[in-house]
């Protein structure tokens, strides 16, 4: 008899899933996990609530018409995970076994053991990591044109960057700014060919090269208002007066932990199979799941994201089924 109650007790401390990442894709397979009575443990990871954290208004997310500020619809998504009964824990990913059920997740100095595991650790934009760049974060810094473009409408702008990422977000921002400057610290750019002869062919697009942006201005104000650029042949400085600046210089995404267990394509993302189902050398990986930035490297929306989540949920829903829970 007691040797039945201490395998039941065993198997009480494992967890029916865990979910890496607490932004918008793992707040929401959180509050479906919760909903389903699987007691979701949520780690949030080393950015608490994701890129939407940092971001100041949020007018494309649907049901809210007048927007919501980013760090207020990261917390209402929390509130709603918690009260179906989802554990969210502060802490990051040390090490993971994920040879075999139950996996084995070591989470600062505890040993966490799951019959599934949801990866929703996002992706981080690259940025330049200039004091006053990071302090106008939401302020007229964005990594995002597609979340962030419409503020820039009717502005000067500037992009930073020579890759596609940069030709892309340039051509996107022509939609809404007056003038965007495009600003490369190469001659050379990494852009496809194709790519960059649009940008080139754009009457709004202008070209700065061999230039690096030195500061962001208009800290004081909380408000950008010009970039001080310095030449890299020249060493001369000067001051390009815009309103907004985009960077365009990538994502890196977080997903190093993983690499050798889990398939990721040559620039660190998760490639899954039928949206979120991880893959070890192309085949399934039984109860590992995907969802968000960390495997969709081409929308990068709040809403894809939280799509993607309750898809990852519904899943292990009903590998927990198939297996017995």
């Amino acid at each position: 008899m007691s040797e039945i109650i201490a395998t039941s007790a065993a198997q009480s401390l494992i967890r029916d899933t865990v979910i890496l990442g607490s932004g918008c894709s793992g707040l929401t397979a959180a509050i479906y996990a919760a909903r389903s009575n699987l007691k979701p443990l949520v780690v949030e990871g080393h950015e608490p609530g994701g890129q939407l954290s940092i971001t100041t208004l949020v007018e494309n997310f649907p049901g809210w018409p007048d927007g919501i500020q980013g760090p207020e619809l990261i917390e209402n998504m929390k509130k709603q995970a918690t009260r179906f009964g989802a554990e969210l824990r502060m802490g990051h990913l040390d090490r993971i076994d994920l040879s075999q059920p139950p996996f084995r997740l070591q989470i600062g100095s505890e040993e966490v053991l799951t019959r599934t595991l949801i990866i929703a650790s996002g992706a981080s934009a690259r940025w330049l990591n200039l004091p006053s760049e990071q302090a106008l974060i939401g302020y007229g810094v964005s990594s995002c044109a597609t979340c962030d473009g419409f503020f820039a409408s009717g502005k000067e702008i500037a992009v930073i960057g020579g890759g596609d990422s940069a030709m892309e977000e340039a051509l996107f921002l022509t939609r809404f700014a007056k003038k965007v400057t495009l600003v490369n610290r190469s001659e050379q750019f990494r852009a496809s060919k194709i790519m960059l002869e649009r940008a080139i062919a754009h009457p709004q697009i202008d070209f700065m090269t061999n230039t690096t942006v030195e500061e962001v201005l208009g800290v004081e104000e909380k408000d950008v208002k010009g970039l001080r650029l310095k030449n890299r042949q020249s060493g001369e400085e000067s001051t390009l007066p815009i309103s907004f600046m985009f960077l365009g210089i990538g994502h890196e995404p977080n997903a190093k932990a993983f690499r050798g267990l889990i398939d990721l394509d040559p620039d660190g993302y998760i490639l899954t199979q039928n949206d979120v189902y991880c893959t070890l050398n192309g085949q399934v990986l039984p109860g590992v799941y995907a969802c968000g930035d960390i495997q969709d490297r081409r929308y990068r929306q709040a809403i894809t994201a939280a799509g993607s989540g309750c898809m990852a949920a519904l899943e292990v829903e009903k590998y927990l089924e198939d297996h017995g829970r």
